[in-house]
Order: C-alpha cells, then structure tokens, then sequence
C-alpha cells in the first residue's frame, strides 16, 4: 500500500507514523513481523525515492529513518540492503547537510549506527568522511542537546571497530580528544546524571585501542593515567560501576605487554630423551621449538569483556566440529593392535589366573573335604587349558552384577564384627612421637631455630584420621603386638620409611630435601571448611593495583628473592625479605620477585622438557612476620578461567602448627582472584595461537607465627615417595589369610623410577578345585590414576579406593569376593616427582598417547594398554575401566564415559537413522554412584565422544579394548555445591 501511494505524502506520512506507533507498543515482536514481511526493503525504497525530492521532505525522512532505527537491529541482513540500495549515502548527506536540525539527524544517526554493525558499510562510511562528522557532533560538557550526544557516541563507537576507521582517527589525533572529552564530563557531571555519555566516550576510546596504533596513542596521551585517576574517584558510588569496569578493561588492554622475566620460557631443568630410531615406531626426535618472539604486535581482538564468567558452559555444551561423528569410528572395535606373542611378556602380571594355593590353610579356614587340586599334574594341566566349561558357569552371575549391585548400608557396616589383623608396631618409627630435638639431615634447612630442642607429641600421623585417646593407650613399649581392626585404621604416616623411600626415587634436579609436610604428614582441619565468597569488586581492585605500577613506578622494588636459573642469586639477610624455597619432590617455583614491601610475583616451573603447562605450584615460604598481609601473585598460569574465583583457596602447612599437634593443610587466603594480566604467552607456548596473555591467580595471606616455615600448594600434595610408602604399608598390615594382595613393577619409567602395579582380591575360600576356580574367574576391573601430575586429589581418590579395599567393610569384603582389581595407582611417576603439572619427561600429556604409545617415551602407557590387551586376547576383558582425574573448572565428582548414540545426539545426524543398537549399560555405574555417594553429580556426566580426545584412556579403552565401561572420574580441586559435603558459612 506504501508503494502503491508514493505520491501521496500523507497517506505516507499516516501509515508511517502508525507503524510506529505499533512497534512501540508492540516491541521486538512486532518489528520482527515486519522485517518478516519485507518491511525493510520497501522502506529503503521509499527512502531512495524520497531522497530525490528537492528539497526533501523533511517531516518524511524523519519518519522513514525513526522507522528504519526500530526494526533494524531485528534485521541481520539490514546493512546489505542498505548499501545494495544506496541508502547509506542519504542518511550521511542528510546528517551533513542539517548539522544544526536535530531533529532530522538524530534518527539518521540511529541508522548510521545500525549500518555500521555491517563491517563493510563501516568502511564505506569511513571513506566518506563519517568519522571527522562524528566529532563535529560530539564535545565538551553541555546539558543541551544530551540525547544527540548519546546518539553520536554509540554510532562512532560503532564505527571505530573498524580497524580502517580506528587508524583513521588515530591519524588524525581524535584519542587526545575523546579522552579531553571525558575527563570534561567526568568533571562536570557531578551528579551523574549522564553516565550514559560518559560510558559511550569510554566504548568509543575501547574500540579505538583495538589497534595496536590506538593503544599507542593512548599511552602517549597518557590515558592510563587519566582513566586510573577518574575510575578512582567513582570507586564510591556502586552505579558508576560500569564506567570503572571499562576503564579497567581498556587499562588492561593498553597495559604494555611484557615478556616473562626469564632466560627462556622452556624448564629450568632437562632431561635428555631416548633417540628413537627412524624405523621405529616414532620417528621424529621429540626436540623443543625455540622461543619465538611476543606476539603484542598482533591487532588481535581482545576478549570477552567478562572474563570471570565460567568455564562450565565449555564443558558441557560441546562444539560440534569436536563431536566423532564418524559412525565407523564410533563403533567399538577390539583390536589387540600387538602380536599375541609379544603380549605373552604381560602374563607374569596375572599370577591370579595360575595360582594354586597349595600351602597348607589354618585349620579354622578349611572346609568340608572336598575334592582338591593336589596333583601337581592337574596344575599343569590347568595352566595350558582354558577354564572348564562349569567352571566358568560359577561367575556367569559375577559378570553381570554390576547392573544390579547395590552396596549395602551402614547400619550393617556397623553391624560387622571384622577379623582383625596383628601387626608389630615399634615405637622407635615415629608413629606416635615426632622428636625434633635436632634437625633431620633429610630435611630441608629453614634458616630458623623453630625446632630446635623441640619434642612434641602429635599422635598417629595419618593422612585420613588421627587416632583416638584410646587406641593410643593401646601402644606399648617397643615390640608390642598391637590388635587393629582394618576396618578402622587408615595406613598410618610413617616418617622413617618415608625417608627411605625417597632415597630411592630419583628426580632430575636431584633433590637432596625433604618437606616437612611429606615428611611429617598430616591430617584433617577439625572443622568444616566452607568454600569461600568472593567480595564484590576484589578482582577489580587488584588489577588497579598492578595498573598502578605502571604508574607509579617510583613505589616498585622490583628484586629477586628466588631464581631456579641463577643458583647464586642471594638473599639478602632482611628481616623484611621472606625466603622461599622449592627444591623438595613434587615441589614447583621457579622464581620470584618482590615488587612491593610485602607483595611478590611467583613464576612457576614449566613442565619439564616443555614451554607451558604452569598451573601445579608447591613451594615453601619462611622468614615472615605477624599481623601483615602478605600478597602472593602466581603469574604465569595458563588457563581461562579457575575455581580460584568460585571460592577455591589455596593449601597452607604451617610447622609451628604441627608443633603445636595441629599438623594440618588449611585452606587459606583473602582477596583471592584469577585473571588475565599484561605478560604475554609466545605461540610457541600457547599452541600456535596469538595474542594470549598469560593469568594470574593472587591471594593474601596474614600469618600466625612469626617465622614460622609454611608450605603453599595448589592442592594436598601426594607425592611419589608417598605412594610407595602407602603401599608398603598397606602390604605390611593386610591380613594375607582373607586379602590377596601382590605389588609388582609394571615398568621403569624415564627416569628410572618403578611403576607399581597393585593386585587386590579376595583370597579363595580354599584350595580347593571349585574355590580355585571361583578365585580364577572372577571379572576384572581395572583402575589407573595420576596421569596428570598437578591432579594430586586423583591419588587422595586412589588411596581411599586402596585403603577401602584393604579393609573389613562388609562391601569391601563382597567386592574383594567378586572381583580382581588391578589398578596402577600413579601412571607418571616422573611428573608427580619433578612437579610437572600435566606432563612426563617427554614433555607430552600422557593422557594424549593411548592411540600409540612408544615404549621408549611412554612406557607407563604402553605397558598398561599391554595389559589391557593382554586381558582381551585371553577373553578376559574387564567389566570396569576407569581412570582418576582432577578438574580444576567444575564442583563435584563426575564421570566421562562413552556412547555413540549420545554422541550422535548432539550433532545433526540422526542417531536412529543409524540403526544403532546400543548396551545402555555404560550409565549404570554413574546412577549408582549418583545414589550412594553425596559428592558425585550425575548432571556433570557426559557420555559424549570428542574428536580432541580420541587419544585419552578412556576413549582407546572402549574402542579399540572393546569395554562398554570405561570412564575418566573427575574430582573437583574446589569442592561440593550438593549434598551432604556442601557447607555454608
């Protein structure tokens, strides 16, 4: 109807003004409903053909461009129409020929801002001369005209994200002008009553340092000086948050980028790797790139202005270019991928399957006589055939079981009146006493007289619990045998044989210390630790604090305290200098710096053999006062984002606390954040992408003692003299006549260093043929962990399933009874040791390998796939593959697993059309977990394959090993937010 009465400017002018009407009554739906009808192009068209009246009707352009403003942003494709149309240059000529009517140009204003979301009508208008008309509109402080203001800000803000444009103004000075602008409203408006304006100066000042010309000419203009000082002063008022938040953004983006203060971004430490031949199975020479260049000089796009949004979305929504969906490589598909022959070397592992047990049994353990395996041909015979037939009918029910198990309750538990075990308990281990009346030669010097002439009694030092009164009135003089319920022990902390493992294990830098925490050991707070609730505003506040070094350079310190790569690098003897310290197993600082009186950067050590992976710190700090806040800053970490800014809190051991009884790792620290700073990562570093900043995770911490020696890590360390430990421990104590327990060497890893093998189940009723059997048949479950060194709460994980299945719990017990666990408690020894966060020596994730192992760089992994496979040859497959994991970005514990049918269901392919029948019992062991343990979240679970991890256990597992059930349990570095482990302050 507009059309067909374009020759009737009423009409026109009616029906405009009542279209209008509707939309602003109606809102985004009814402007959808006429871009839906083609709304667009004929107002584009009226516009062109009113255009060319001489003059224009004026009351006419006003209407169309009102109109034109309000459905606009509902049209994606509204810029190209424009320039299709050649409506661009009306609304341009309209705003340059009415400068002083704003009424008129106000509307074409809107549009030109709606054209300038399209990148090529920016340009366009650019070349044009709309920016140099922009700041012809826009100036200093005035109460007339604001909304025009308003107007012309957002449509230059628009317009500057064009790179062509920001150079543009650049060239021709408008930076000095936009910031003369605002330090001219921020003055005036003392009310702020124009906020608006004043952050559309700042959006149009953000868009400009989009450039690496922009942020240059912002520094010469000295804008950081100006925007630090103005965002200062609106720190009082809460609504003028937004103008400090981006002045703090574009801060930041300006701030100069700064390499790391290092010789090189690769280890302090190496480790000269195997030359792997060019006929073998890995032919390239696993060398480092060198160090290339900074990559500031890029224009790169600069992030997300809300950096402190969670990660979680990126866990669970999945992009769809990394979903598998190839169907053929979905589907499982057993592949022994090595020669029956050489997979014969791994039956040495499984002496289970061959054992005999002949040895005579204690009277009360036999059974009725039966017929019994005595003739040592029948062995024979035995160990060159399968299982009989009816043999294998004794667990066809076992197999199954796990879909239909449920664990029994603890009113039962109570109920259990276990078979205890007798051990030999020496008073000289220092299981219940800990004499420091003169320092340990194994234990690291502190600089300090804290412990010396010191002899404290701590009671059992245990990792899970301490003992009770009167388990300790229990203990004798030395060689007491002792009564201990299994059940009700955990494997107590032993620090003489803590020392002697660590004799054995072998580190790269040859690490001649010992940390008081892994020497001493620890226990649980006495209380409850709530996650902690961040304040509002403290990441914002410490970003203007390192902003303010630049500023204020005159107020930094800027000295070296502590340096891995200069060996001679001396501390001052200050009493205001705190000493630090890393140089123990699993220990990780590679130097620091103090900047400020009582502030001081942290550099963490990269994965050996490496040029990242800076996330796992372990160090110890000494020489402190009382009553002072002391700011850590860790600043070269390298993931997005971290639970550190949902209420994670770094670890402390304090050794005057332990002293004192209270040997205790306590969640720590105020002010606690994580973000983005000014250090900027290599390509190289940052797998070949550009402009990526490093992260730094800060926290403040007020100690208690005065020079006292505490320990900080990211989270409980366990380190690899720990597990052995453990295990020698767990082997000393268990109950041989009712638990088979074998520890063997799986393989040597790099280093050296001995990869343990654990095999637990229940020993058979007897040695009877049927008990033997039974015992033989029984479905394997394979578990692993620690394949990423800084996941130390996968190891917490592993000790509590070693010591649960050790123990006389009634489920534990029927569990052992089932199944044969074989589990390899910590798959890279070398990384826990060196204080790698995810890597070996190889300097690779092993965790990436899976597909194809080498067995010269990862032998761990190779070894245990062999195992793996060797189960599938000999068609004993296990039931449940699950491998422990820490997960520093979600709360809970959770379970990737794997189905194709899931998969499928979140691309485009239609998973029926597929024709997929699928087991859905890869959920089952989730729900049961979901039901019985507070802690696990079924909602965190996914089941979905990733083409990014093709490579993982879990994945090379189930496909090429062919087990339904295979997982990667996550366990959260933070905490719970469900159940009954969730506490509030």
């Amino acid at each position: 109807f507009l059309l067909q009465n374009t020759k009737d400017p009423q009409t026109i002018l009616n029906i405009l003004n009542i279209l209008i009407e509707v939309i602003s009554v109606g809102g985004g739906r009814r402007a959808s409903i006429l871009v839906t009808k083609g709304g667009t192009q004929i107002l584009l068209q009226l516009l062109l053909t009113a255009s060319k009246d001489s003059p224009p009707n004026e009351e006419l352009m006003v209407l169309l461009h009102t109109l034109l403003a309000k459905i606009g942003p509902k049209d994606k494709k509204i810029g190209m129409k424009a320039r299709i149309n050649g409506a661009l240059n009306i609304s341009l000529n309209l705003v340059k020929q009415n400068l002083q009517n704003h009424r008129l140009i106000l509307p074409c204003l809107q549009v030109l801002r709606v054209y300038s979301t399209n990148s090529v009508n920016a340009v366009s208008l650019g070349k044009n001369g709309v920016v140099e008309l922009m700041f012809k509109i826009i100036g200093p402080f005035s109460k007339k005209n604001t909304s025009l203001m308003k107007v012309a800000l957002d449509t230059l803000a628009a317009l500057l994200k064009s790179k062509t444009n920001a150079r543009r103004a650049v060239d021709r000075g408008y930076v000095q002008v936009l910031l003369t602008i605002y330090v001219d409203w921020h003055r005036h408006d003392s009310r702020h009553r124009y906020m608006l304006i004043r952050k559309g100066v700042l959006q149009c000042i953000k868009s400009v340092t989009n450039i690496k010309l922009g942020r240059k000419a912002f520094i010469d203009a000295n804008g950081m000086k100006i925007l630090y000082n103005t965002s200062q002063e609106c720190l009082a008022v809460r609504t003028l948050d937004p103008l400090v938040n981006t002045s703090s953004l574009i801060m930041r983006k300006c701030f100069p980028k700064n390499r790391l203060p290092l010789p090189t971004i690769k280890s302090a430490f190496h480790f000269q790797l195997p030359v792997i031949p060019a006929s073998g199975p890995v032919a390239q020479l696993y060398n480092l790139p060198p160090d290339d260049e900074s990559d500031d000089n890029d224009d790169a796009e600069t992030e997300s202005e809300i950096e402190t949004e969670n990660d979680d979305d990126k866990d669970r929504h999945f992009k769809n270019d990394d979903i598998e969906t190839d169907i053929n490589k979905l589907k499982p598909r057993q592949e022994l991928g090595r020669p029956l022959e050489e997979l014969k070397m791994y039956e040495q592992f499984f002496p289970e399957l061959s054992e005999n047990f002949q040895v005579k049994r204690p009277a009360f353990l036999e059974l009725p006589k039966k017929e019994s395996i005595k003739d040592s041909s029948l062995h024979q015979q035995n160990d060159q055939r399968n299982l009989s037939p009816s043999c294998q009918c004794l667990s066809q029910e076992i197999v199954k079981g796990l879909d239909r198990m449920s664990l029994q309750n603890s009113a039962k538990n109570d109920q259990y009146d276990g078979t205890a075990c007798i051990i030999t308990k020496e008073s000289k281990t220092g299981l219940t006493t800990l004499a420091c009346s003169k320092p340990c030669e194994h234990v690291s010097p502190c600089g300090s007289s804290l412990f010396e002439g010191s002899s404290v009694h701590l009671g059992k030092l245990c990792c899970t619990g301490v003992d009770s009164e009167e388990e300790d009135s229990r203990s004798s003089s030395s060689g007491e045998q002792v009564m201990l319920e299994v059940s009700d022990v955990s494997p107590v902390h032993d620090c003489d044989l803590y020392i002697e493992m660590v004799k054995t294990t072998k580190s790269i830098p040859e690490y001649s210390e010992v940390a008081y925490p892994d020497y001493f050991g620890h226990i649980p707070p006495p209380f409850k630790e709530p996650i902690l609730e961040r304040l509002y505003g403290v990441q914002r506040t410490k970003i203007s604090q390192d902003i303010e070094r630049l500023i204020h350079q005159n107020d930094i310190i800027d000295r070296v305290v502590y340096d891995l790569d200069d060996l001679s690098c001396l501390v001052p003897d200050e009493a205001d200098v705190l000493k630090f310290n890393s140089k123990f197993e699993s220990g990780n600082l590679r130097k620091v710096i103090q900047i400020r009186k009582n502030e001081y950067d942290l550099i963490l050590n990269s994965d050996i053999n490496s040029n990242h992976y800076h996330q796992w710190f372990y160090f110890e700090v000494s020489g402190m006062k009382t009553g002072i806040g002391y700011r850590f800053n860790i600043i070269n970490c390298e993931k997005s984002n971290s639970q550190f800014n949902y209420g994670m809190q770094p670890l402390m051991y304090s050794v005057q606390e332990a002293l004192n009884s209270r040997p205790c790792w306590t969640r720590v620290g105020t002010d606690i954040c994580y973000y983005k700073n000014h250090f900027s990562r290599s390509s190289i570093a940052a797998g070949g992408q550009k402009g990526k900043s490093y992260y730094t995770i800060t926290f403040t911490v007020t100690f208690q003692h005065k020079d006292d020696v505490c320990y900080f890590a990211y989270h409980y360390p366990y380190t690899y003299s720990t597990l052995k430990m453990h295990l020698q421990k767990l082997e000393s104590m268990h109950n041989p006549q009712q638990i088979y327990f074998r520890q063997d060497v799986l393989c040597e890893t790099l280093a050296g260093n001995s990869c343990p093998l654990v095999t637990i189940t229940a020993m058979p009723e007897s040695n009877y043929y049927e008990h033997i059997c039974q015992f033989r048949n029984r479905p394997y479950v394979f578990l692993s962990a620690r394949v990423h060194p800084g996941e130390t709460n996968a190891s917490w994980v592993m000790k509590g399933t070693l010591e649960y299945l050790m123990s006389n719990n009634p489920s534990a017990q029927c569990l052992r009874e089932s199944y044969i666990f074989k589990i390899i408690p910590m798959l890279n020894p070398d990384g826990v040791i060196n204080g790698n966060h995810r890597c070996s020596l190889s300097g690779e994730d092993l965790n990436r390998q899976w597909q194809n192992p080498n067995p010269d760089l990862h032998p761990t992994i190779y070894h245990a796939k062999g195992l793996l496979q060797y189960l599938a040859a000999i068609k004993r497959l296990p039931l449940v593959y699950c491998d422990y994991h820490g997960h520093s970005r979600k709360k809970n514990v959770f379970m990737y697993g794997c189905s194709i049918k899931e998969t499928m269901w979140h691309t485009n392919v239609n998973a029926a059309a597929c024709d997929l029948m699928e087991d859905p019992g890869y959920r089952v062991l989730p729900k049961i977990l979901s039901q019985t343990a507070p802690a696990f979240c079924m909602g965190s679970c996914s089941f979905v394959v990733e083409k990014s991890k093709e490579s993982t256990a879990r994945v090379v597992v189930w496909r090429e090993i062919g087990v339904q059930r295979s997982y990667t349990m996550e366990s959260t570095l933070c905490g719970c937010d469900q159940g009954k482990y969730k506490v509030r302050k």
